[in-house]
């Protein structure tokens, strides 16, 4: 509100500076009669503004009766300008003017259509379009930055509730690993513990901003297969090669959605000797990423990328890398390879 009244105080000092060219130069004494016309033609001008801007525009965009608009502004244009010839004989020219002098009736002022149309019309106006148009520029953009934050919160919130979706799973399976582990007091317990406690810290506290380190995002991978072998032991064979030039920032969580996508539905359903392999690079801000697994019995819907796992990851891309990422999905025999490149943009 007060950078509104702000903005309007500011446009009409303008219009005000603007007027006083009406005048010539002003001798002694006539100081008054300049001030008096300029309170009229600024009092004139901000109505006519005001009821062109606030009501007839408002009305032209929401009404489809574009006859009924157009009659209310003839009706108004021509109050305003009756009202502001009245304001002239009656109150404008007795403080500038010398006695005697003819004055108008009032029904010859409401009468005299030609004059209201070609003078007082257009000097009641001549301002109100000017201040109509930057109104509706002021309003327009005003609109665009609420959508535009509009369309930032709905996203942001929707990427809080896509990267909520963290297999809850994985964590009640590797609570029992860690369990079975302390009642035999092997001496990976401690290490298994610690694994989990930065993954849900990383997981919790990390990722509530829109980018993180890359090098967070190899630890947290790092973390997960570490506590996934302890529930596979020797029969799973995990390989993990990552390089990256730089530690440049991206979105948190996706990554480790398609290795765990690939536990989902390649370890956890292969009965015989499966295996992970994850590769990771990065070169002049170019990430590619693949994870290549085993799978047996694999629904078609999931092979073919269209299940609920990979539509999360889809979805997530789509809002953060739109046009800057590429995501293709490989079924070879027995063999499953989902590779993602996303064009890196330093932040």
């Amino acid at each position: 509100m007060t950078h509104r009244f702000q903005s309007h105080v500011i446009f009409w000092l303008i219009i005000a500076v603007i007027f006083t060219n009406r005048y010539d130069t002003v001798e002694y004494g006539q100081l008054d009669s300049v001030f008096y016309r300029h309170v009229y033609y600024m009092s004139v001008t901000m109505l006519a503004s005001y009821f062109l801007a606030y009501l007839i525009i408002p009305k032209l965009m929401r009404s489809k009766h574009y006859i009924e608009v157009f009659l209310y502004f003839l009706a108004g244009s021509y109050l305003i300008s009756a009202c502001s010839r009245i304001a002239v004989v009656y109150l404008l020219e007795p403080l500038i003017r010398t006695s005697p002098f003819g004055q108008e009736s009032i029904w010859q002022i409401l009468t005299d259509l030609p004059k209201l149309v070609t003078h007082y019309f257009a000097l009641s106006f001549s301002a109100a379009w000017i201040f109509a148009f930057v109104k509706l520029i002021r309003d327009q953009y005003i609109t665009q930055q609420r959508s535009l934050t509009l369309e930032k919160e709905k996203a942001e919130t929707e990427l809080k509730a896509l990267r909520n979706q963290l297999n809850p799973h994985f964590l009640f399976n590797t609570l029992n690993n860690i369990y079975s582990l302390s009642l035999i007091n092997a001496p990976v317990t401690s290490g298994a513990i610690a694994g989990l406690s930065e993954i849900l810290d990383y997981v919790l506290y990390k990722c509530n901003t829109s980018y993180v380190p890359l090098s967070g995002e190899i630890k947290l991978i790092e973390n997960y297969l570490m506590l996934e072998k302890l529930r596979y032991d020797d029969r799973l064979r995990i390989s993990f090669d990552h390089h990256i030039t730089k530690d440049i920032g991206i979105a948190p969580l996706i990554l480790l959605s398609l290795v765990e996508n690939a536990f989902k539905h390649g370890a956890s359903v292969d009965s015989g000797s499966p295996f992970i392999s994850i590769d990771l690079r990065l070169k002049h801000n170019y990430l590619s990423f693949k994870v290549t697994n085993s799978f047996a019995g694999e629904e078609e819907e999931e092979i073919s990328g269209k299940g609920i796992g990979l539509s999360n990851i889809r979805r997530q891309l789509e809002l953060l890398y739109p046009s800057r990422y590429h995501l293709d999905i490989q079924r070879i025999n027995n063999i499953y390879a989902v590779k993602l490149e996303i064009d890196l943009e330093e932040v």
